[in-house]
């Protein structure tokens, strides 16, 4: 039907844990673009309304949502594959010690929205956002090309289903 094609397909829920993991990824990527938005429209506009809003956007959003999706991967995710092989436990080290200079990076952004009236003259806010949005990229191409891909074919489902419970139970959506 043509009315088919004008809906967008459902978004995953915690039925389809991975599948959830991916849309993350592309909010945290409409994140990152967001952030690299940010200083050449203070420096056009100032801390405007808009800009005001989309710090408190991206604020919450990595504030929140966004360290979710981090547990859900090193606390339920990434012990489930790391001990599938050695290359999965090489793969699950690598994206791991990512998470550890991302979230530092993240800490750094933060940090400087808290205090918005500082941010046109803010150097390090500006380097710190090309690296984030940078590595993080990377390392969402990595875990989508590497990982995720690999996890459809040996979780089970009663893993699956597990992982599924675990963000919802960090969420605090019943299930």
């Amino acid at each position: 039907m043509i009315l088919d094609k004008l809906m967008p397909d459902p978004a995953p829920d915690f039925n389809d844990p991975l599948g959830l993991l991916l849309a993350c990824h592309q909010r945290i990527l409409s994140r990152c673009e967001m952030l690299e938005k940010l200083l050449p429209h203070i420096a056009e506009h100032g801390v405007d309304s808009e800009a005001r809003s989309t710090i408190r956007n991206i604020s919450q959003y990595f504030s929140t949502a966004a360290v979710h999706h981090t547990q859900d991967e090193e606390v339920d995710l990434f012990p489930a594959l790391n001990r599938q092989s050695l290359k999965l436990a090489d793969i699950v080290y690598r994206l791991h010690k990512q998470h550890a200079e991302l979230q530092a990076l993240q800490d750094r952004i933060l940090a400087a929205l808290k205090n918005s009236s500082t941010l046109p003259d803010n150097a390090d806010f500006a380097d710190a956002v090309g690296q984030f949005c940078a590595l993080y990229r990377e390392h969402i191409k990595s875990e989508e090309k590497e990982l995720f891909s690999i996890a459809r074919h040996i979780l089970s489902s009663q893993q699956i289903e597990d992982l599924g419970d675990a963000m919802a139970r960090r969420r605090r959506v019943p299930r």
